[in-house]
């Protein structure tokens, strides 16, 4: 089996100075839990090349059993150093696809024509499609077919406004992801701050946060073994 992680190519936080980019631990863990259940595993973004870390994420406090494990990875760097060009992955080469989360999709994956065209290429043969935290922002306007939002009366989580507001960003993202899923007329549940939260729907898997995102991709391999 093959599965597609999308990561973003964003690296500036809205107006600001401050960089920001993709959630290591929201790319590592699931990255592990697919390599572990023996799913090949291809990169993409935006631009190609080499996505940008959060430098929040890849601080000393915020590293986790999957991150140190990358870091000791050379093959994983190497893979996440040479992402594909998003327009190049074909959606009939891959049984998933992954979203992490990180700030950066706010600004690049939520608009992306060719992010929208995979996803719903995906959603559309019934292949698993699952996001993390911000990865939801790539659903801003994907569509089912019937042409309605994808997350219209889906059940659905995200990152929280009260965890916006706990980082201190809700007057810097260009919008809150839990506003965005219920005014698309998403389904909207969620759990405590920092607790992790999966939602599955069909095959649609999303996480609240980083600490849903192993949990999140382990419920994307167990659709795959379906």
């Amino acid at each position: 089996m093959k599965i597609l992680m999308v990561l973003t190519s964003h690296d500036r936080l809205g107006e600001t100075n401050e960089k920001t980019g993709f959630w290591l631990e929201e790319f590592a863990a699931p990255y592990y839990v697919f390599k572990d259940n023996d799913i090949e595993v291809s990169l993409a973004s935006p631009e190609g090349g080499q996505p940008p870390i959060d430098p929040k994420s890849d601080a000393p406090e915020a590293q986790t059993e999957a991150t140190r494990r990358f870091y000791n990875d050379e093959e994983a760097q190497n893979l996440l150093a040479n992402t594909e060009p998003l327009e190049s992955p074909n959606p009939l080469d891959f049984d998933a696809i992954f979203y992490p989360g990180g700030h950066g999709p706010l600004w690049d994956l939520t608009d992306d024509i060719n992010s929208i065209s995979l996803i719903e290429s995906f959603h559309r043969r019934g292949k698993p499609i699952g996001f993390v935290c911000h990865g939801l922002a790539a659903l801003t306007h994907a569509k089912n077919e019937e042409g309605f939002p994808l997350v219209k009366g889906k059940k659905v989580t995200g990152f929280t406004n009260y965890e916006e507001s706990l980082v201190r960003l809700t007057e810097i993202v260009p919008f809150p992801i839990e506003n965005m899923l219920h005014d698309l007329g998403g389904d909207f549940s969620k759990s405590d701050a920092w607790k992790s939260h999966v939602v599955i729907d069909g095959n649609l898997v999303t996480g609240q946060n980083p600490a849903s995102s192993k949990e999140a991709a382990e419920a994307i391999v167990e659709l795959l073994k379906k």
